[in-house]
């Protein structure tokens, strides 16, 4: 019987170590494949086509989260400083009663922004599902992407290995919560899991060439 529990420790022992290696070489090599691209400040941002928004948590009523607000803030501004031409809300829109996309627009136009220049992806369910979008989708080429330290090098990776030219932009003003960073660090490793396998977005839909007239409302 001892034998067998020092086996079975000897085991989970390995497993953990297989485990950290795996977590330590995705999050790694994520971290060091994307540093060189991303921009603490809006005026040293290259130039693209497009900037994109991942979605977050908005409330019932419809108000953007803290995280959400500084994503559409820092979006403005590289819109304002011509940056960028278009602006791509992305987010989960998959039930009637929850909808990331449209609060944006609403801000955004509020914020002076012309409707022409704002798109919407109401199926952006994840962050591989946004990029993959904005690619077959929206035809996006080169593209900023606003969003907070914890989420630009996985963001910015995908779109990277899904043949975007792409930069980030860090959107981060408020506290941002360890268990952000801490999540990002299996969500690594499942987007090098999802790009291994090449998968598709559950929904993709009719092109809507978003540096054309045409919008998605």
């Amino acid at each position: 019987m001892n034998a067998f529990f020092k086996n079975l420790f000897t085991l989970a022992l390995f497993g953990a170590f297989v485990v950290m290696v795996i977590l330590v070489t995705c999050n790694l090599g994520i971290y060091l494949a994307t540093k060189d691209f991303v921009y603490d400040e809006v005026a040293l941002a290259p130039v693209a086509d497009v900037v994109l928004i991942p979605g977050a948590a908005v409330t019932q009523e419809g108000e953007l989260s803290p995280i959400f607000i500084d994503r559409v803030d820092f979006a403005i501004a590289l819109y304002e400083a011509k940056k960028v031409k278009k602006i791509l809300v992305s987010g989960d829109n998959s039930t009637l009663s929850y909808n990331e996309v449209n609060p944006v627009r609403t801000y955004l136009i509020s914020k002076g922004i012309p409707e022409a220049d704002i798109f919407l992806d109401h199926a952006g369910f994840d962050t591989y599902s946004s990029m993959y979008r904005a690619r077959d989708v929206f035809g996006v080429t080169s593209v900023l992407i606003a969003t907070q330290s914890f989420h630009l090098p996985r963001s910015i990776f995908i779109a990277h290995r899904l043949g975007l030219r792409a930069a980030g932009v860090n959107a981060d003003v408020g506290y941002i919560f360890r268990r952000n960073y801490a999540r990002e660090l299996l969500a690594n490793v499942n987007a090098i899991f999802e790009l291994s396998i090449s998968r598709k977005p559950k929904f993709l839909g009719e092109p809507i060439p978003i540096m054309g007239e045409k919008q998605n409302l």
